[in-house]
């Protein structure tokens, strides 16, 4: 018998599989970065397709078989993609979600990574949209400091993404971007 994993997950990315089924990449606080079969989820009706929408947070049963992960069940949390109102804002989500994967080859277990995801979203949703350039400076600092990419601190080892630090990446915005670049060209992308 199969163990069931309950967690909860954002998830950052679906492609199809076959005809019927997806592939969703999710990030967990308990498991990382998790690449999971959804059976029959592009069918009318799927039950999962709200709980798996792209940027939805939700409880998810997760069953580790021989090669894959397979999704089991799943209830909606937070619908970030309605949270997060306009195109710029869901276009740099989408941004920091595609770097994150593109630098993350397989599966990988950080629990910060999570923290760091639901924080930018959460700010992307709340704070004016003239500090989300910002914003996403941050968010990609965070992500380069967890995969080991960038060994200066932002702000005490912690994802937080106030108001005053964002006014600090704005003040000082051009040497952020460095630190950005020499991070991803340590990364080798």
């Amino acid at each position: 018998m199969r163990h069931k994993y309950e967690t909860r997950g954002i998830v950052l990315s679906r492609s199809p599989l076959g005809e019927a089924n997806t592939f969703v990449t999710l990030l967990t606080p308990d498991l990382g970065l998790v690449r999971a079969r959804a059976q029959g989820l592009r069918r009318p009706g799927a039950k999962l397709a709200a709980a798996l929408a792209t940027f939805a947070e939700s409880e998810i049963v997760l069953l580790r078989g021989k090669e894959h992960w397979r999704i089991a069940g799943a209830v909606l949390e937070e619908n970030w993609f309605s949270r997060i109102q306009g195109a710029g804002p869901r276009v740099k989500a989408a941004r920091a979600c595609g770097l994150l994967l593109r630098l993350v080859a397989g599966e990988v277990q950080e629990p910060a990574l999570f923290s760091i995801m639901k924080g930018f979203f959460e700010a992307l949703a709340t704070l004016p949209e003239d500090v989300h350039d910002a914003l996403e400076v941050l968010v990609v600092l965070y992500i380069l400091a967890a995969l080991g990419f960038d060994a200066e601190r932002v702000v005490n080892g912690a994802a937080v993404f106030t108001p005053e630090l964002v006014a600090e990446v704005m003040k000082h915005r051009s040497r952020y971007i460095r630190r950005i670049n020499h991070g991803i060209t340590a990364s080798g992308l």
